[in-house]
């Protein structure tokens, strides 16, 4: 993997802005919000949606078939900060097969088929650096439900939001406690999001016009629920192996189980 050399702060604040295509970090003046501890998430469902008005629900299990791959060490000696906030090795999130022959991290939600108006949740999801790490690494938001972005590491970070329908931004947090806000206005799966500072952080956000979606876990479960009765196709999206589809029909209070598998390349 190539590494990059660490610099100091202020060259690196400088090398963010002519690394975005020369556009200027967003709040790199800003001081620390004080705000309470941001809710740790290494260990929540990420993404998970609010509660809807329905009473189906869709159980999904997401497979993995063949080998798996190796898993990748990440080297973050480039900025010492980083390097010792970590007493073992990191593994890259982007292929994470459990022990039980499922797949972690795979964004599940409901592609079309959804009727009616869903108003965004007022309260935030929060993406967290912690360890020079994204947490969660995928989640799932609603459009215009805020989005707090929070620097838990004494060291500079830039949120570098790369959308293609929506606006992207590129924040510079040098200070840890700063918090920023962001909302989403149009659907999109997904929005990439990078830091530019350290080339090996990287998470995907889901942003739907509704609360239907759910991530996989370390089982390879992901849940939908409060559907109203309907037919819908739901949609599994991997950052490697694709986006696959299948077709549901659900009825009052009824539960349905579907599987997807992704198969190793």
């Amino acid at each position: 993997m190539h590494q990059t050399k660490f610099v100091s702060p202020c060259a690196i604040a400088i090398i963010v802005a002519i690394g975005c295509g020369g556009a200027k970090p967003q709040d790199a003046a800003a001081k620390p919000t004080t705000t309470e501890a941001p809710m740790q998430l290494a260990d929540a469902p990420a993404g998970t949606a609010p509660a809807a008005t329905g009473t189906a629900a869709v159980q999904v299990t997401v497979k993995f078939a063949g080998n798996a791959p190796a898993a990748k060490t990440i080297k973050m000696d480039a900025d010492p900060i980083c390097q010792q906030q970590h007493a073992t090795a990191v593994q890259s999130e982007d292929v994470v097969v459990n022990g039980n022959g499922t797949l972690k991290n795979v964004f599940v939600y409901v592609k079309e088929g959804v009727k009616g108006s869903y108003p965004a949740p007022a309260t935030p999801v929060t993406l967290e650096q912690t360890g020079c790490w994204y947490k969660p690494h995928i989640f799932g938001i609603q459009t215009n439900q805020p989005l707090d972005i929070v620097n838990d590491d004494a060291t500079l970070h830039n949120i570098n939001a790369k959308p293609t329908i929506n606006v992207p931004f590129n924040i510079a947090q040098p200070v840890k406690g700063m918090k920023s806000s962001k909302k989403f206005a149009k659907p999109e799966v997904m929005v990439k999001f990078k830091c530019n500072v350290h080339p090996w952080m990287n998470a995907y956000a889901g942003v739907l016009g509704h609360p239907f979606f759910g991530v996989s876990d370390d089982q390879g479960a992901a849940a939908i629920s409060g559907l109203p009765a309907g037919t819908y196709t739901l949609e599994a999206w991997h950052e490697v192996y694709g986006a696959k589809t299948q077709t549901v029909t659900v009825g009052d209070g009824e539960k349905k189980t579907v599987e997807f598998t992704f198969k190793a390349q």
